[in-house]
């Protein structure tokens, strides 16, 4: 945990402010680039990623909250918006009007995250439901069709089925084409979310943004831009280990159809889910909180 996500009860005007600045300066480094690109009409299938399939708004990333139970001295409500009122100390997030609003979207959310961190993270998946995404498509179809395949479509989908396609990711295996469907092992579904999802799953740990940022402005900001950071890179193995040919963007490829580029993306694949568990340890702690103090 870094010293940015320490609770304390009331912030002077200086150390929230610093604190502000500084997840204003971490986060402009992401968006400004976006921002230009969305400006100019180019798309980037790697970079802007987090920003479309996403729907917190890149204005929402940027703004600061200091999360439950934080009173800032000095502060204006113009700034915060309408979840916030003043007290004598200072200004505070109305707590207990925005947990009663969301109680079914935080015991869901901590639901998940418990059962994820609850079961072995697994690793044999080797990046195919990208592959499935593409499988039996002509280049016209394809959803980043701007960019190549890296193989041949017949070697694309020759690719699938030697290596078949392990995906428990609902979110994930809803993108797939209809012929890959049946390739999978698992039929996931969202009703079935909390028993498929595991710890090794690149996009089960870039959701932890996802669920950050919808327990907003209840967490601190910077866990939700932790949270930002982890899935960004992320990202980048997804689409490296892609048949995408992004070379040209700076971004070479994870070749998952060999056994050494399956061990490179295995390597990068752990060091994710190490990364994640602090990350999903931490949201579950805030949703524990958020429920201890709902009980009291």
């Amino acid at each position: 945990m870094t010293a940015a996500t320490t609770r304390t009860a009331v912030l002077d005007a200086p150390t929230w402010q610093t604190r502000r600045q500084a997840h204003e300066q971490r986060v402009d480094a992401w968006l400004a680039p976006h921002l230009q690109r969305r400006r100019s009409g180019v798309k980037h299938p790697v970079e802007d990623f987090l920003f479309t399939y996403y729907s917190h708004r890149p204005a929402q990333l940027r703004r600061w909250h200091p999360g439950a139970g934080v009173t800032l001295r000095d502060a204006d409500p113009a700034e915060f918006g309408r979840d916030y009122r003043e007290t004598s100390v200072g200004l505070t997030l109305d707590t207990d009007g925005v947990r009663q609003r969301r109680a079914d979207s935080i015991a869901w959310i901590r639901a998940l995250l418990v059962a994820t961190a609850g079961r072995p993270a697994q690793f044999g998946c080797f990046g195919m439901h990208e592959w499935a995404m593409v499988y039996r498509q002509t280049q016209e179809e394809l959803r980043h069709n701007a960019w190549p395949l890296r193989l041949s479509p017949a070697e694309t989908a020759r690719t699938v089925e030697v290596n078949r396609v392990r995906c428990s990711h609902f979110d994930a295996y809803r993108f797939f084409t209809e012929p890959a469907r049946p390739l999978n092992l698992l039929n996931p579904t969202r009703e079935t979310q909390h028993d498929n999802e595991q710890p090794g799953c690149l996009h089960a740990n870039m959701d932890l943004y996802r669920w950050a940022y919808k327990l907003s402005p209840l967490v601190p900001s910077e866990l939700v831009a932790d949270a930002f950071a982890l899935a960004r890179d992320v990202r980048t193995l997804d689409m490296q280990a892609s048949p995408y040919d992004l070379a040209a963007l700076g971004y070479p490829p994870v070749r998952v159809e060999t056994a050494a580029g399956r061990a490179e993306y295995v390597a990068a694949q752990r060091d994710f889910s190490d990364r994640a568990t602090p990350l999903r340890t931490r949201l579950i702690a805030e949703c524990d909180r958020l429920v201890d103090a709902s009980d009291g």
